[in-house]
């Protein structure tokens, strides 16, 4: 296996995203415009806390071409640029999937996009035949128990880490998102940025506890969760009001990667399953 480390990911996503209201709203200038710049303006900030640690970026392709310099940058600063979607929304369904990556082709092809982030870690078992067929050459788009790395038509399914405090799944069917079911078979899912907002003091000594039994962690952070929207939470108010789930995903947590950047080794969910590929072919 390859060396544990904290497999860092940023799903790179528009504020209005976190809301779910806006899933409806098709034109792509209202949507630039509800976005108002905050996407563009929050990379420099966000590649500044990475400082040279290097992470898995997967990006909403709309904002791509809103701003093609994004992915430039991304790239530039050596980071993973993966897929997201291309219009934020659930893409359980295949169909869906299926338009939506062929959206987002032609920015992927530019940038050799390998990983694929599916929106609210929601996936069907059908998507990955399509992923494979569209070039991918992993996942991470279930949750599941660290050191989990399961092969799926030829595709790589690295899941988004949970503690399990039973026995460990003996099967990873997806869907396997984040829901009362998974809560109650005994998975916590600390890869979760909403349990990194409840809990970040208890995710950090998970991690230490993880990596020091030889597992390599995937967690997620999405760019709101770093550099705060104008109006932010007065613009969430009515969804947080009738959603308290929410709250978590508004708090800050540039503080939690400070302190995961300066104790712990972090790196590319691209760069472990390259390297296990490479060992388990050699």
């Amino acid at each position: 296996m390859p060396s544990p480390r904290v497999l860092l990911s940023l799903d790179y996503e528009p504020w209005f995203a976190l809301t779910r209201r806006y899933d409806s709203w098709r034109d792509p200038e209202q949507r630039r415009a509800l976005d108002g710049g905050f996407t563009r303006q929050a990379l420099d900030p966000i590649l500044d806390l990475l400082g040279s640690a290097r992470a898995s970026i997967y990006l909403v392709g709309e904002i791509a071409e809103w701003y093609p310099e994004i992915p430039q940058q991304i790239a530039a600063a050596g980071h993973e640029l993966g897929l997201h979607c291309q219009f934020h929304r659930p893409l359980v369904d295949e169909n869906e999937l299926a338009l939506d990556l062929s959206a987002s082709a032609v920015w992927r092809a530019l940038y050799d996009v390998r990983g694929y982030r599916a929106p609210m870690v929601g996936i069907s078992e059908a998507a990955y035949p399509l992923l494979k067929r569209a070039g991918f050459l992993y996942s991470s788009s279930i949750y599941a128990p660290s050191g989990s790395l399961h092969r799926r038509n030829d595709l790589w399914e690295l899941p988004v880490s949970t503690l399990s405090l039973f026995q460990r799944p003996s099967q990873l069917t997806a869907p396997r998102h984040f829901s009362t079911k998974l809560l109650a078979a005994g998975e916590v899912p600390y890869g979760s940025s909403f349990m990194i907002g409840l809990m970040p003091n208890l995710v950090l000594k998970i991690l230490e506890r993880e990596i020091r039994a030889g597992f390599s962690p995937v967690i997620i952070l999405h760019p709101y969760e770093l550099v705060r929207p104008q109006h932010f939470l007065r613009r969430l108010g009515r969804d947080a009001a009738s959603h308290p789930l929410l709250f978590p995903f508004t708090l800050n947590k540039s503080a939690f990667l400070k302190t995961l950047l300066k104790h712990f080794p972090v790196s590319p969910l691209i760069d472990y399953v390259q390297e296990f590929t490479f060992n388990t072919d050699h």
